[in-house]
């Protein structure tokens, strides 16, 4: 690579995440609020839409991947809501439990969820710093 040459981080692409079950994973992240943006099953894969970005989060089979309980510490995905404390009270309603009461940050509130297989996401506010958010 000449110096000339720039390496430089973008921003993301997708998320992948590794499921057992494509349908399975489906039904549970639309209960939590996500829009499918495409299904691809021959190939085992679906986007979840996040917001207005193009990038997602990318579910994608894994052949043998059983149940498991999310692994400490392990790699999380926050993404950004309007408020975390309505996120936690709606996932609630839908069937989805709460890996722990929503709790203070700095910038807001943050609660996190599982999926059947150990994939953890967060979702997060900025009602205490709204201008650090992207609703302002």
């Amino acid at each position: 690579m000449s110096d000339k040459e720039s390496y430089e981080l973008l921003g993301f692409d997708n998320v992948l995440l590794p499921v057992g079950d494509l349908g399975e994973a489906v039904g549970f992240y639309e209960r939590a609020g996500f829009v499918v943006g495409f299904r691809l099953d021959e190939a085992g894969i679906a986007l979840l839409k996040v917001g207005g970005e193009t990038p997602g989060i990318l579910l994608r089979v894994e052949e043998g991947f059983g149940y498991r309980p999310p692994m400490w510490p392990s790699p999380r995905v926050w993404l950004e809501v309007p408020d975390a404390r309505v996120a936690a009270r709606r996932l609630t309603e839908a069937g989805i439990g709460l890996l722990d009461e929503p709790f203070a940050t700095a910038t807001g509130w943050v609660m996190e969820v599982a999926d059947p297989w150990g994939n953890v996401l967060g979702f997060t506010d900025y009602s205490k710093r709204p201008e650090l958010g992207r609703r302002s």
